[in-house]
Formats: structure tokens, sequence, C-alpha cells
């Protein structure tokens, strides 16, 4: 099974149907979503999605009434768990979702899982710890690395690669870097970012 992982849509409509483009030409058959949709036009974008899609909770929800109620809609394909961390099956595969990356470590450590997703941070990576994996997908939004991406976990191969989405639109600039050095900001502070 091709699974699809992805975090922090942060309302870029154009990267989120951009991204389901290419999980459609990549035969994904499950997407994982690890939140910050901040626009309930993007649960209704991912709930029309072909695909069947797994959302967890998340810190930059916007109208959060609006998105479950998507959800829970006849013509739904999306499902959402009530936390900002959840766990499932799928394949065989035994996979924990959280938003956060402070849970990521502690939560591979455990044994429990094949696969650990977290998100937040925006930085993708590709970890493991004795057989588990620790992934980051990055971001779909582009604003804060410049770079749609997203992971593809495949469970019969058991293997994870980041794919990095063309053709996608970012507000991140050199002009946003300069001006945020200028005035001593630094968006990767704090130690919640770090798993």
């Amino acid at each position: 099974m091709k699974i699809a992982v992805l975090s922090d849509i942060h309302e870029n409509f154009h990267n989120i149907i951009a991204t389901l483009e290419e999980c459609q030409k990549l035969d994904v058959e499950q997407i994982l979503f690890l939140g910050d949709f901040m626009n309930a036009g993007i649960a209704k974008i991912l709930a029309a999605s072909s695909i069947p899609v797994f959302a967890i909770r998340w810190n930059n929800d916007g109208d959060k009434v609006t998105i479950t109620k998507t959800s829970l809609a006849p013509w739904s394909n999306m499902k959402i768990g009530f936390d900002t961390f959840d766990s499932l099956v799928l394949d065989e595969k035994r996979i924990f979702l959280t938003h956060y990356p402070m849970l990521a470590k502690p939560m591979a450590k455990s044994w429990d899982f094949d696969a650990v997703f977290y998100g937040h941070d925006h930085k993708y990576n590709i970890d493991k710890i004795g057989d588990c994996f620790i992934v980051n997908p990055g971001e779909v939004s582009a604003h804060k690395f410049g770079k749609c991406s997203f992971a593809l976990y495949d469970t019969i191969t058991n293997t994870v690669e980041i794919i990095f989405v063309e053709n996608t639109l970012s507000l991140h600039s050199e002009k946003m870097d300069e001006h945020l050095n200028s005035i001593g900001m630094n968006l990767s502070w704090g130690k919640s970012h770090k798993y």
C-alpha cells in the first residue's frame, strides 16, 4: 500500500491541489494528514479527494466546527481524529501520527510502531530508531522553506521517501528572510520544533 503523509497545508489551495494530483500519479491509496488546515475550504478539498484521508488535530486549524462537519458529511472521504495524535494500522503496519515533534522520538522508542509521522516544524526529515521510521513530510504550504513536499510510505517495500511537488507556490522569499534577519526573528525558534 502506498500512503502519502502530508502536513502543514496552511491554506495554500494551489499546493494542496497539486499535491493531490501528484498522489494520483503515484497511485497513493491512503492519505494521512498531520494538521494545520488553517481554512475550512482546505478540509472540503481533502474531503472531496478520491483517495481516503485520515487527519489529526493541530494547532493552526481555523474553524474546527466546520472542518469536523465537513468530515462527517455523507459525501466526505475524510475522517478526523479528535486529538493532536493518533495511531492506526494500515496494511499490517502500526503507525503513530502526531502534529508535534516532541512526541515522535518517545513513540518510536516504545517499539510499538513501524512508523511515526510528525509535522509542525515544516522541516522534511527521515530518520530511524531501530526498525521504526521517524518522518516529517515537510510542508505542503511551502511558506517557511519554499518547497512543497510530502512523504510517501510504501508498506510493501517498507520504504519512505520525500516527494517534492513541482509547479507549486510559495510566499517564502529572500526579501522575507532579509526582513526577519534584520529584526532578529528566526521562524525555527522554539524547543517544541525539535523531536
